[in-house]
């Protein structure tokens, strides 16, 4: 049983923050969350092995681990669990399923790491990890939190279209607009003066204005044109 004692660190851990680094034991050996530097990572809480919902994730994640590795994506699990739990379960979905996990879950019985994420249910008196999902970019900057409730599975696509948004936005400097899918038109940085608002009303340059706040480009021309011709502000600037 964990302490309700203990305080919830959530609150530190926000959108553009250092992922916390640490070390622990996985059914695949001890890591660090820093061994990942480099790469996407998506680190994801459950709260128990052996339960229905999260085996459900499970089989998702692993038939959709090619399509993360695509996206040079490191799952990574966590629950307060113990390691033999976490190899008994793992073996245990293998068995009925033929689906062996080829990414690490880690062993978290004193809910070190799970505090230090805010992962940890404070409502409970025998504590679980909640659902939690940190998208994390290859500096380790966190770039999305999203939190499930126990009783409803995540959705795999929406978390695999959420990180193509964060990799086009990234690597081009753009964002992506409500109901965005791989493919459809991104949304300019909006102009930062007056002259530079003219500019985008009188000469759009390849752009469709709505207005001269809300421009869109085609998602194909982002890599037969360079996007900084058209903008050079940074996507932290864009106001959603």
């Amino acid at each position: 049983m964990i302490s309700n004692n203990n305080t919830n660190n959530r609150e530190c851990l926000t959108i553009g923050r250092i992922a916390p680094d640490f070390t622990a034991i996985t059914t695949q050996g001890p890591i660090t969350m820093s061994q990942f530097r480099g790469k996407w990572v998506l680190f994801f809480s459950h709260p128990g092995d052996f339960t229905p919902v999260c085996t459900t994730e499970f089989i998702a994640f692993g038939q959709l681990y090619p399509e993360f590795e695509k996206r040079n994506v490191q799952l990574l699990g966590i629950s307060i669990d113990s390691n033999p739990s976490h190899l008994a379960w793992l073996y245990d979905i293998q068995q009925f399923t033929g689906i062996q996990m080829p990414f690490p879950l880690i062993a978290d019985r004193d809910a070190v790491v799970a505090r230090l994420y805010g992962m940890v249910n404070p409502d409970r008196i025998y504590e679980q990890s909640v659902r939690d999902v940190f998208i994390i970019d290859p500096a380790q900057r966190i770039r999305a939190i999203l939190t499930y409730p126990a009783t409803n599975g995540r959705n795999m696509y929406e978390l695999l279209r959420l990180i193509d948004a964060l990799q086009i936005s990234t690597e081009y400097s753009v964002a992506t607009p409500a109901n965005w899918m791989p493919g459809d038109p991104v949304i300019i940085p909006v102009a930062q003066t007056y002259e530079g608002l003219l500019e985008r009303v009188n000469d759009p340059e390849n752009m469709e204005c709505l207005r001269w706040y809300l421009c869109y480009k085609d998602y194909d021309d982002l890599q037969s044109n360079n996007i900084e011709d058209i903008n050079q502000d940074s996507v932290e600037d864009i106001n959603t």
